[in-house]
């Protein structure tokens, strides 16, 4: 009978073990690109940095960016659309308000979202002596 009690005890044990409420999972997944002037294309000799570091919120759809640089004057400043080593149009204007660190936030649409998990969206920013572009990173989204 001990046998029996004993066994209904690891089992009860057992089971209430299981019934462990689900891990919470996050919304949000990172996004980050590294600038540089070897990400353009054509690529150029700028020693100008930056990055843009953020989050992807996939029940908001609101991309959240912060970036930042250093040895660039910035003229413009965007999100385009385009895979690594193609340009493409302007998506997303930064304005003209040029400082570092710089907070961006936009809601995404289905397609937009899409885009973004793809990696077809890069940062780029502008300089007088690179007008078509000084430095550029890829925005890559975390698994």
């Amino acid at each position: 009978m001990k046998t029996y009690v004993l066994v209904g005890i690891a089992l009860v044990g057992l089971l209430m073990g299981g019934c462990k409420d689900k891990e919470e999972v996050s919304p949000e997944v990172k996004v980050m690109a590294t600038l540089s002037g070897a990400s353009e294309v054509p690529a150029n000799t700028s020693t100008a940095t930056g990055k843009a570091e953020g989050t992807f919120n996939n029940e908001t759809k609101e991309l959240k960016l912060t970036v930042t640089y250093q040895g660039i004057t910035p003229v413009a400043w965007h999100i385009h659309k385009a895979a690594a080593g193609t340009n493409g149009s302007v998506l997303f204007d930064f304005g003209t308000a040029f400082s570092s660190p710089f907070n961006y936030s936009t809601t995404l649409t289905a397609e937009q979202e899409a885009d973004l998990k793809a990696g077809l969206y890069y940062v780029n920013i502008h300089s007088a002596t690179y007008r078509a572009g000084e430095i550029r990173g890829q925005l890559g989204v975390a698994p």
